[in-house]
């Protein structure tokens, strides 16, 4: 992994994550519940953006249904252990790392047969990942909400949805598949949507 951009230098959630990810942390590359759902429906033919990968399980599932995956993240460390788990299984050709602050970055739209992001929440950055879902594809996007504060006091309530949020985000051309709000005894209460662009149906 090259040097971060000068701008990302001293971000601090670059400086938190690679702090996280370095010496002594043993990825599971599990793919979480949410992306196995999501790469269980029929999707159409394309690629996959999974946002705030970290070392994802996720990105790796989906190359080994044989789409290419953009994985997104602030942490190279992260990305750099996700593309060493990639190369050990063959499936490096399919996995492109993008190391950027998610504010900054924008998809392209109408691109991805899937966009994924399980634990970030920006509703800047939601607007651009719903465009950049293709026709027929699928949104699947999971983060905390505010009851999830009773748990975790200390969790800014900007990185929290709403009442109702996100599907209530969603723009004309959407439509919800479902929505549930997870327990999480110790990590908080987190909501689950999954979405698909008008196109294909549902199953």
């Amino acid at each position: 992994m090259t040097e971060p951009k000068s701008d990302l230098a001293r971000h601090p959630d670059r400086l938190h994550w690679n702090e996280r990810y370095g010496a002594g942390f043993t990825p599971s590359f599990t793919p979480h519940p949410l992306a196995a759902a999501a790469l269980a429906l029929d999707l159409p033919a394309g690629p996959v953006a999974d946002l705030a990968s970290g070392p994802s399980g996720s990105a790796l599932l989906a190359a080994a249904q044989g789409r290419p995956v953009t994985a997104v993240d602030v942490s190279e460390v992260a990305l750099g252990l996700l593309g060493q788990e990639a190369r050990r299984r063959g499936l490096d050709h399919l996995n492109t790392p993008v190391h950027a602050d998610l504010g900054a970055w924008r998809p392209e739209p109408g691109r991805y047969a899937l966009v994924l992001a399980t634990g970030f929440w920006n509703p800047g950055v939601f607007a651009a990942a719903v465009q950049a879902v293709a026709p027929g594809g699928v949104l699947a996007w999971e983060a905390f909400t505010m009851a999830a504060r009773q748990a975790r006091p200390t969790l800014p309530a900007e990185w929290c949805l709403g009442p109702g949020e996100p599907a209530t985000l969603l723009p004309d051309g959407m439509s919800v598949a479902s929505q549930e709000d997870v327990p999480g005894a110790q990590r908080g209460i987190r909501r689950r949507l999954l979405a698909r662009r008008t196109g294909l149906g549902l199953s």
